[in-house]
């Protein structure tokens, strides 16, 4: 598959820790005792994911096999899961290493319910106003995974390191056909996610040695395809 070249000078880097021995609130709490002085950024809210790959699951076992160039496609959209999504975007996440470009494409709204299928998303990618190398990157994928989950923002005092919280996260199992997304599983896990650019790298390991968390490789799509397909783990 096509995708465009890195670009480094707009990568950014992104650490994550994965917590399953405190509660949301003890999160949160050593976020705000933070040294660089973490602040809300604004109000939380419910992030949910479509993840694409190819029949034979390459992104998934790029990431599980460490591959330093990894590529993962996703639609987004905010607030409620299932019913009308009205404004979904097409996200094109580029790393190689730690450090990471994202492209993004707006959609055209969908309905996220029962009858959702492959052929749904067809329409679609047909009906957005999609660069020409976007769909035929897209034409060659099918849904592998739904999740959600919340999400809280928070930006350092000198504005060069934003950090967000995730919890309740969910995964659903989602197909090619119709969909009634009955198999479904929660994590009881809190991910932290430390994003800043690249020119900020020398300042990041003061930030990270703070966080009393502890770093990982955790992916939610990985982690989502791992509880609902055990086989291909």
């Amino acid at each position: 598959m096509f995708f465009p070249p890195f670009n480094e000078e707009i990568s950014r880097y992104e650490r994550k820790f994965q917590v399953s021995d405190m509660i949301y609130p003890a999160v949160e709490h050593q976020v705000r005792m933070h040294p660089s002085a973490f602040l809300p950024l604004f109000y939380p809210r419910y992030i949910n994911n479509i993840y694409l790959d190819t029949p034979i699951f390459e992104s998934f076992y790029d990431n599980v096999f460490g591959k330093g160039s990894r590529k993962k496609v996703r639609i987004r959209w905010y607030g409620e899961v299932n019913g009308l999504v009205e404004k979904p975007v097409v996200e094109f996440k580029i790393r190689e290493g730690m450090l990471g470009n994202k492209l993004s494409f707006p959609l055209t709204p969908f309905v996220v319910d029962q009858y959702f299928s492959i052929d749904t998303l067809q329409q679609v990618f047909h009906d957005s106003k999609l660069p020409d190398w976007v769909f035929d990157v897209l034409v060659q994928l099918k849904p592998s995974l739904l999740n959600r989950y919340r999400r809280k923002y928070f930006m350092s005092f000198d504005g060069k390191f934003r950090l967000t919280i995730d919890d309740e996260l969910q995964y659903f199992g989602i197909g090619i056909n119709n969909n009634n997304f009955l198999e479904k599983y929660r994590s009881e896990d809190i991910i932290v996610e430390l994003k800043y650019d690249k020119i900020n790298d020398d300042a990041a390991t003061f930030v990270t040695n703070a966080l009393p968390f502890r770093l990982t490789k955790s992916s939610k799509y990985v982690n989502g395809i791992e509880l609902l397909h055990p086989m291909l783990a």
